[in-house]
């Protein structure tokens, strides 16, 4: 269904030992599952088919139907310090809302909304103005063309399921597209600006 996945530093990599862990990021495509087996059938696509390293796994998750930074590892204590709320590292987000969204609805993602499973923490939020520049999405969107639709960046330090997507839907506010574009210092677009495409990846720093 989708590409083999490209490396941008396939070239340099050799089969020598590693002394330190390998940190990969990766652009996770919309309808891509964080695992590299699925047992349904017919089984959905996984990391399995994007020519990722041995031997590493994702630091957290990202939904199927959501797409952008997975940060990947081969060490544990790594994947650990990524992703467990106590160390609160920010996660940001590219989100795409049906509707325009009032000053009321932003604060009230800044303040923290009741989910089900209690307040969510305060979130940094604020609009994207212009829409940010990005890959289009397989499948697309689908809008409706009597409501308007808007961008937002969201700045979240838990990682509850679904967390951005229900907080959204709780100010009146239904995620179409949601794209994880950082995870702490590690972000999916590089120092020009310019984001890994779908399915690729790249070795990073700690």
């Amino acid at each position: 269904m989708f590409p083999p996945g490209r490396s941008v530093a396939s070239a340099f990599q050799t089969d020598a030992p590693r002394n330190t862990p390998m940190l990969i990021a990766f652009n996770k495509p919309y309808g891509v599952l964080c695992q590299f087996t699925d047992r349904s059938q017919p089984p959905r696509p996984t990391l399995a088919g994007f020519g990722l390293p041995k031997d590493v796994y994702a630091a957290g998750r990202l939904d199927h139907d959501s797409e952008g930074l997975l940060l990947l590892t081969d060490d544990g204590g790594l994947a650990h310090r990524l992703t467990d709320p106590l160390h609160k590292q920010p996660k940001t987000y590219w989100v795409q809302v049906e509707g325009d969204p009032r000053e009321e609805q932003l604060q009230a993602l800044r303040d923290g909304v009741v989910l089900n499973d209690g307040p969510t923490r305060p979130a940094k939020v604020r609009r994207l103005d212009p829409v940010p520049a990005l890959w289009p999405r397989d499948p697309p969107v689908r809008f409706r063309k009597t409501v308007p639709d808007s961008w937002l960046e969201v700045v979240i330090i838990e990682g509850r399921n679904r967390q951005v997507r229900r907080m959204t839907a709780a100010a009146g506010l239904p995620t179409l597209r949601l794209v994880r574009v950082a995870m702490g210092p590690h972000r999916l677009h590089d120092r020009d600006g310019t984001p890994l495409a779908p399915g690729e990846w790249r070795e990073v720093g700690r």
